[in-house]
């Protein structure tokens, strides 16, 4: 089988920053070739996704299992330089607060060495079928080295 993108993300051994590597398509982009703001979202998005599934929570377990999704409450971002067409950017997510119902999560779109966008997401953790806040399940907490 073929490895893509995405099964090639990084996690460093004893750090909790993961990071995922992603190509900048034609679809990504204006007619001048950068990255549309709402484009890192996504990009974001799918970091957060694959950074849970390192972590051994992908998204049917997180719903099956542990009855819960995340939703993002808030999102605070800033747009430093633009991404081009064809970048190799490595798009990072590390939990750097968790309360009983929520994450903060810090992430970064990066180009080589160059920071292109700083975010802070506030992510919510609910029922799956009520849709309601509720604890963050403790097997996650402990990821993170939270105690229940």
């Amino acid at each position: 089988m073929k490895a893509t993108e995405v099964d090639k993300f990084a996690v460093n051994p004893g750090e909790i920053t993961f990071s995922l590597p992603i190509r900048v398509y034609y679809q990504d982009t204006d007619a001048g070739g950068v990255v549309y703001h709402s484009t890192y979202l996504d990009f974001m998005e799918r970091a957060r996704y694959e950074w849970l599934r390192q972590l051994g929570f992908d998204i049917h377990s997180l719903i099956q299992l542990h009855k819960v999704i995340f939703m993002v409450r808030s999102l605070n971002i800033e747009y430093l330089k633009p991404a081009l067409l064809d970048d190799l950017l490595h798009v990072t997510a590390e939990a750097v607060e968790i309360g009983s119902c929520r994450i903060a999560i810090s992430q970064q779109v990066r180009r080589g060495s160059a920071t292109l966008v700083n975010a802070t997401v506030q992510a919510v953790c609910v029922g799956a079928d009520s849709l309601k806040p509720v604890r963050v399940p403790a097997p996650l907490r402990h990821k993170f080295g939270k105690r229940s």
